[in-house]
């Protein structure tokens, strides 16, 4: 049988996504619906994967549509246009970077419609996007995954970690920890660079050692020491990401100072430099607080 897909924002992570879906539907005979707020980026997208630029409408009578936007407010709003017009069995799987809370919101709406909602945030960067080796962490119920898990081209790993919100939920502490590893490597290679220590030759050995991760091994050494901090993921992005962190850790009444740390640093570093800069350059903050330069 063939299926028809919609996919919903063609950001930096969307489009490769989108990208992969069109393929797969293309090969089996079916259609990949797709719609951007700038309807200019859904029409190249079509051009360049043989997708179907459409009005916003016009994806509701998709078997799976799949949304990748900035936050759940984004979603909330695009649930609000389609409200009525979303027809029973069909899947709503959410790949934005959300807040718990708001999934179980959402699910129960989309219930009462008889539509399936699953919160699948992705993993892996513009880079796993673009080669279709994304890590999908999935919460919502089993049946409504197995369901769509053949339409998931752009994923190397699915896991279902839950119920409703557990993937937003694993992904907001995902990205902390991103942010606590950046930002912790970011202090130990300041007091080295003001010690007159070679920054690349401590990277090495940090990257042959225990203290390496993914902020030095990918990150720090391509993007800060030399010093071109590429567009890819936002800075304010990762400082929502390190909030909804903070508000799981509040929900479940745990303790976690680190975590909650790494929220304010964040937030300020996003205030300071700017939310629109890719997230290393938070470490330009660092640099400030420490007057040197990682280079």
């Amino acid at each position: 049988m063939t299926r028809t897909l919609a996919f919903l924002g063609l950001g930096a992570m969307g489009r490769p996504m989108a990208g992969h879906l069109a393929r797969r539907t293309n090969e089996l005979g079916g259609r990949t619906l797709v719609w951007n707020r700038t309807a200019s980026k859904a029409e190249v997208h079509a051009r360049e994967f043989g997708s179907q630029a459409v009005l916003l409408a016009e994806v509701a009578g998709a078997d799976v549509i799949f949304s990748c936007l900035p936050t759940s407010a984004e979603v909330d709003g695009v649930l609000a246009e389609l409200g009525e017009h979303l027809r029973p069995g069909t899947v709503w799987v959410d790949c934005t970077s959300g807040h718990p809370q708001a999934a179980g919101r959402q699910a129960a709406e989309l219930a009462a419609r008889g539509v399936s909602f699953l919160d699948a945030p992705v993993s892996g960067g513009t880079a796993g996007a673009e080669a279709g080796r994304l890590t999908v962490m999935v919460g919502g119920p089993a049946e409504a995954l197995e369901g769509v898990r053949p339409d998931l081209a752009f994923a190397g790993k699915v896991v279902r970690v839950g119920g409703s919100g557990a993937g937003f939920a694993v992904k907001a502490i995902n990205n902390a920890l991103l942010a606590v590893n950046l930002w912790a490597a970011g202090e130990g290679l300041a007091a080295l660079g003001l010690g007159g220590v070679d920054l690349g030759a401590a990277l090495e050995v940090i990257n042959a050692s225990s203290g390496r991760s993914n902020a030095t091994e990918n990150l720090i050494g391509q993007r800060v020491l030399t010093r071109e901090f590429p567009a890819t993921f936002a800075l304010g992005l990762l400082a929502k990401d390190a909030g909804i962190a903070a508000d799981v850790v509040r929900d479940a009444r745990g303790s976690a100072p680190v975590l909650m740390a790494v929220e304010a640093l964040y937030r300020a570093a996003a205030h300071l430099i700017g939310p629109d800069e890719d997230h290393t350059a938070a470490l330009q903050l660092v640099e400030r607080m420490n007057a040197v330069e990682l280079r």
